[in-house]
């Protein structure tokens, strides 16, 4: 008897549908079975947030969210990001200018976990900035630059809006 589950997912604006085991996790669905590797596996228990994805515009942790419960939603990675212009988001650019990554492993999910924290308004100050991306390691301890780089990018939305 299969446990694999008929899913549907739109991810990075494009619908698809997969079979997978139940048991998978959203995390080796994007890796193992899309093709979409920016999501990076780092502790697999949820501790480090080099997986970290949107789902529904609010950041998870794939390594800890089964396939199943993003069935039917709406998913953004670090590769959904970009335009199709070839323009990088604003919290891309901001880290390119900022400098805010060394070895780069953790990079996607610090993005994707940035991105996050613009959209849910907690990138008011320094504090703020690191108490929201606290669940984000860096081994190579680039965290000013990060924080520079979140508040480099809140600024650059905001005017965006106006």
């Amino acid at each position: 008897m299969s446990n694999n589950l008929p899913l549907s997912f739109s991810i990075n604006g494009t619908q698809r549908s997969v079979s997978v085991d139940s048991r998978t996790t959203l995390l080796d669905l994007l890796r193992e079975h899309l093709a979409l590797p920016g999501t990076k596996k780092g502790c697999d228990q949820g501790q480090c947030g080099a997986c970290t994805v949107l789902i529904e515009g609010k950041s998870v942790l794939s390594c800890l969210t089964l396939a199943a419960q993003a069935n039917g939603k709406n998913i953004t990675t670090i590769e959904g990001l970009v335009e199709p212009s070839g323009e990088l988001h604003a919290v891309q650019q901001a880290f390119l200018d900022c400098d805010a990554f060394q070895c780069g492993y953790c990079t996607p999910g610090q993005i994707m976990s940035a991105v996050a924290c613009i959209r849910e308004g907690h990138a008011n100050s320094d504090d703020e900035i690191r108490e929201y991306m606290s669940g984000n390691i860096c081994r190579c301890g680039a965290y000013p630059h990060i924080v520079d780089a979140v508040k480099q990018a809140a600024k650059t939305v905001q005017k965006e809006k106006v």
